[in-house]
């Protein structure tokens, strides 16, 4: 039995969790109409990912878990399949069906940890960037397991430690406070995947670098695709001079073409039932 203590412990954490998913879905929701023209990394990933599918999947019943705008249910859709959008975000479901309109395809609003399936109901699940959002991997991977069909299969990418360490490293000369997300080790995937019991797995890890001209237009892209909430960071405005200091120790970085590198540690993984 929990004592007193403990249980508020608990219903802090998870008030906290709570809060944290409304965040992301709010930061999301407000870079929805924005997202395309700063996710050239995104679709880059998502191609990758997109390239480890069946290219006929007629007749087959695809989730895009973490939908956004809908570009790679676009795909889905033009490869055959009856799409399922599943996103966190009310205003990256309603970009996505502009862009896929409503022929077979439905739309869902809801939590990656709490997937509104029946379990064994679906043939494929796709899933780009989105899982690093969830505080426990095993938690929607427990859910992708449940819900797809025997013989079926998961296609998932996802960032690993190290990636925005340039933006991170640069913020650690200006002030103590947390700027970038904390994301899992390699390992700790796998441990995920284990008590997920995926057993039957395929994992790609790559170091995907994109060059800027400046940090601030690395910030602006991460704003501008809803990826600048950082979980426990006071949410106030960042002064001017401050970016300013972010921008002069970003410079350490630079190449000999005065371009500034942007490091992204990513896993493509085909995980299988």
């Amino acid at each position: 039995m929990l004592n007193s203590a403990t249980a508020e412990i608990d219903t802090a954490l998870i008030n906290k969790q709570i809060d944290d998913k409304r965040d992301i879905a709010a930061a999301f929701s407000k870079a929805a109409s924005s997202y395309d023209k700063h996710a050239a990394f995104q679709r880059e990933v998502g191609d990758r990912l997109l390239a480890l599918m069946p290219l006929d999947l007629s007749s087959k019943t695809v989730v895009d878990l973490g939908c956004g705008t809908g570009y790679f249910s676009k795909k889905l859709l033009e490869r055959g399949a009856s799409v399922i959008c599943v996103d966190i975000s009310s205003s990256m479901l309603e970009q996505a069906r502009i862009r896929c309109g409503n022929e077979s395809v439905e739309y869902y609003m809801a939590d990656a940890e709490s997937l509104p399936f029946r379990s064994q109901s679906v043939d494929y699940v796709f899933s780009s960037l989105a899982l690093q959002w969830c505080q426990d991997l095993s938690v929607p991977m427990q859910e992708v397991n449940r819900i797809l069909r025997t013989e079926s299969s998961a296609y998932f990418s996802t960032l690993l430690e190290g990636s925005l360490h340039e933006l991170k490293k640069s913020w650690e000369k200006v002030d103590e406070n947390q700027h970038i997300n904390t994301f899992i080790s390699s390992n700790q995937l796998k441990i995920a995947l284990a008590q997920s019991h995926f057993n039957n797995h395929q994992l790609d890890f790559a170091a995907i670098t994109v060059w800027y001209d400046s940090a601030f237009s690395v910030m602006r892209d991460l704003k501008g695709i809803g990826a600048n909430h950082v979980s426990g960071r006071s949410q106030g405005l960042t002064s001017r001079k401050t970016l300013i200091q972010v921008e002069q120790e970003y410079q350490v970085f630079k190449n000999h073409q005065n371009q500034l590198p942007v490091t992204y540690q990513v896993c493509l993984g085909a995980i299988h039932r």
